[in-house]
């Protein structure tokens, strides 16, 4: 049973900074892709940021290119989010993803996820 939990959610005003991290209960981390993913009230669950197994270059959305950092540690299990110039339109729950299997990303449609955590903006 793969487990999946975020942390370090919250409320900031626009232009403020938060960090997500995320740790996952699954043997050979370093095999699989991860990344994250969030939906806002109303609409359905996007895309944010994905890393593969290598650890090379994210794809972003380009919602948050510039703006947000994923990183990930195999040691650990873990994987990061760190959000700088936090814009009101951020303002969702935050979905840790888990690829399903190794050597491949997650995506909207297959992924191992965590509870999720809210990020709050106010302008």
């Amino acid at each position: 049973q793969v487990q999946v939990e975020e942390s370090g959610g919250g409320s900031v005003q626009a232009g403020g900074s938060l960090r997500l991290s995320c740790a996952a209960s699954i043997r050979a981390f370093s095999a699989y892709g991860v990344g994250w993913f969030r939906q806002a009230p109303g609409k359905e669950r996007e895309f944010v940021v994905t890393i593969a197994w290598t650890g090379g270059r994210p794809n972003y959305a380009n919602s948050v290119k510039g703006r947000f950092t994923i990183s990930r540690d195999n040691a650990k299990n873990s994987v990061y989010l760190q959000m700088n110039g936090l814009k009101p339109e951020d303002t969702a729950i935050y979905y840790c993803a888990v690829s399903r299997g190794p050597w491949a990303l997650p995506t909207v449609d297959s992924a191992y996820w965590g509870q999720g955590t809210q990020v709050n903006v106010s302008s």
